[in-house]
């Protein structure tokens, strides 16, 4: 589009002359003949360039001068005169007149002025639109800065504050408008500043630090949690302005990852699969109760530890929990070590003995096997759990005890009532609230949790660096039946830690039986079709839906799975 440019002039010839060079050149041009009609055309448009003559009849030049800067016009003017005065050049410049003409002007002096004046508005132009775009780039950055949630300093190479946004009193506890043109060190007082070595090092070392973590000492905030990201700040010559520092709350993150970890952690009992999360849920409940508990599982499962837990976390923690084994001692010798014995009662009491009962006073006995009680001591055992009360060997007297009874067993205790091995009255007494614990073979999403923990107590008991196990190991690991179950895993492991050096646990670390395993092959025909949509449905839930997992845990290959998913 061609530049716009008015003439203003008196003298019809000047007017003509004017804007038939000036079209001539490309431009596009107005005319008037006298201030009245240069207002009205200033009123339609807004020209590019202005030529105006310092005497309009009653008005002068100087005046379009004025109106132009009054209506924030930015278009240069050039005073043309027939009568030049250095009075009257003196007052066009300090109006702001691009140039001061005298008539007759030449063509060449025209147009090189139009040019002049059309080049330099060009620039302001260019310089404006330049310093409106810095100013929304500024304002659009000051935006972010503020409203960024993580702390955001940035310093000099000398570590002086140069910008601090709002989130800094927020995580740090100081003013970001108190703090400009401070030395960083100067500010951080009231606390150790471990994270000003994180920015030193950074500017230092000219690179960045990603992802650092830390507890953060800020003495209004406990526990604090920070993680933080710092970076050199450099021109684009290459050279070092300073750095920028951002420090981002993970407080509540690092919370949930707590919580989210306990979730997996209950007393020493460690499990993410969902009959685990299931048993601590009613773990935390039996704490708060006094019924009578038994304990179901595979020898290995653990049914000790989930005893102890729901003894420690309930209101008799203060007080003992003792265990006794029943299958450890024979009939005469485990009444005596349960109920206890008075001097003279067989041979050998030499002594009064008080018993576990007694010892338990206040807290829980824990009885383990509780399926291997002869039929007598079975008797006796359910007269306590009645009456509450007990009768030492060689004594009649009976003597209160207040004790929480916690049983366990590896035995199927149905079976053995149905053949004449255990009372069914006592069965039903001790069997109040049942857990049954799930072997590791139909938890194995648990193995990698459980390594992880056997491997850093481990590393504490032996003084080690293991930094875990191969991914040969593991997948074998999730193969292995666990006959033992976690027991055996933990004996395994620290067989591991015995003849491994400070590398990953190997394949030839482990025990032979281990090592030796190998997953099933394919099943013949006949029992793959056997596999009905029910039992593979089983399978995928047990693996988290995870295919290859579900595949061994039917003890097929993941070919094979895919075919019977296909045909179910």
């Amino acid at each position: 589009m061609a530049e716009q440019l008015l003439v203003i002039d008196d003298e019809e010839s000047i007017r003509f002359t004017f804007e038939a060079l000036l079209k001539r050149e490309g431009y596009a041009v107005r005319t008037a003949d006298g201030f009245p009609a240069a207002l009205e055309v200033l009123e339609q448009y807004r020209p590019d360039l202005i030529f105006v003559d310092i005497v309009l009849g009653p008005h002068r030049g100087t005046e379009i001068l004025k109106v132009v800067q009054e209506r924030g016009m930015k278009c240069p003017v050039v005073i043309i005169t027939g009568k030049p005065t250095i009075e009257s050049a003196a007052e066009s410049v300090r109006l702001g007149a691009f140039d001061y003409l005298t008539k007759p002007i030449g063509k060449e002096i025209l147009i090189k002025t139009a040019r002049l004046a059309l080049g330099q508005r060009r620039l302001l132009q260019e310089k404006e639109q330049a310093e409106r775009e810095r100013e929304r780039t500024r304002h659009y950055l000051e935006t972010v800065f503020r409203s960024i949630e993580d702390a955001i300093i940035t310093v000099d190479q000398e570590m002086r504050i140069v910008e601090a946004n709002g989130s800094v009193e927020r995580i740090c506890g100081v003013h970001p408008g108190t703090i400009q043109g401070r030395k960083a060190h100067e500010i951080f007082h009231y606390c150790q500043a471990a994270c000003l070595n994180i920015l030193k090092e950074c500017l230092d070392k000219r690179r960045p630090i990603r992802e650092y973590r830390m507890e953060c000492t800020y003495r209004k905030k406990a526990g604090q949690v920070v993680v933080i990201n710092s970076a050199p700040l450099v021109d684009r010559a290459g050279q070092n302005l300073g750095g920028v520092f951002i420090i981002r709350d993970i407080t509540r993150l690092s919370r949930m990852e707590k919580e989210l970890a306990e979730r997996y952690h209950f007393h020493n009992i460690i499990g993410r699969h969902w009959r685990m999360q299931e048993l601590f849920c009613l773990l935390e409940i039996l704490a708060e109760t006094e019924t009578t508990v038994l304990i179901t599982g595979e020898t290995g499962t653990g049914k000790e530890m989930a005893a102890r837990a729901i003894h420690y976390s309930g209101s008799r923690a203060a007080k003992p929990l003792v265990s006794v084994n029943c299958a450890a001692l024979a009939e005469n010798l485990l009444e005596s070590e349960l109920f206890g014995h008075v001097k003279g009662a067989f041979t050998g009491a030499i002594k009064d003995k008080v018993g576990r009962f007694q010892a338990a006073d206040g807290g829980t006995l824990f009885l383990d096997e509780i399926g291997e009680l002869t039929p007598a001591l079975q008797v006796k055992l359910l007269r306590v759990l009645q009456e509450k009360e007990i009768e030492r060997v060689g004594d009649s007297r009976p003597i209160p005890v207040n004790v929480r009874i916690i049983a366990a067993t590896n035995a199927d205790l149905k079976e053995k009532i149905a053949r004449g091995a255990f009372r069914e009255d006592l069965y039903y007494r001790i069997k109040v609230m049942e857990i049954s614990l799930p072997p590791l073979r139909e938890r194995t999403e648990d193995i990698p949790l459980l390594v992880d923990h056997f491997c850093a107590e481990l590393n504490s008991r032996y003084g080690k660096e293991i930094p875990g196990i191969s991914r040969e190991v593991l997948e074998r690991f999730l193969a292995y039946p666990w006959p033992g179950n976690v027991r055996e895993l933990r004996h395994a492991l620290e067989r591991a830690f015995v003849v491994c050096p400070d590398t990953l646990i190997g394949l030839s670390a482990l025990p032979l039986e281990i090592r030796s395993h190998h997953p099933r092959s394919d099943p013949p025909a006949e029992t793959g079709a056997a596999l009905n949509e029910a039992r593979i449905q089983e399978a995928l839930v047990q693996a988290g839906g995870n295919k290859a997992k579900a595949a061994r845990l039917l003890g097929i290959s993941r070919q094979t799975l895919y075919r019977r998913m296909g045909g179910v």
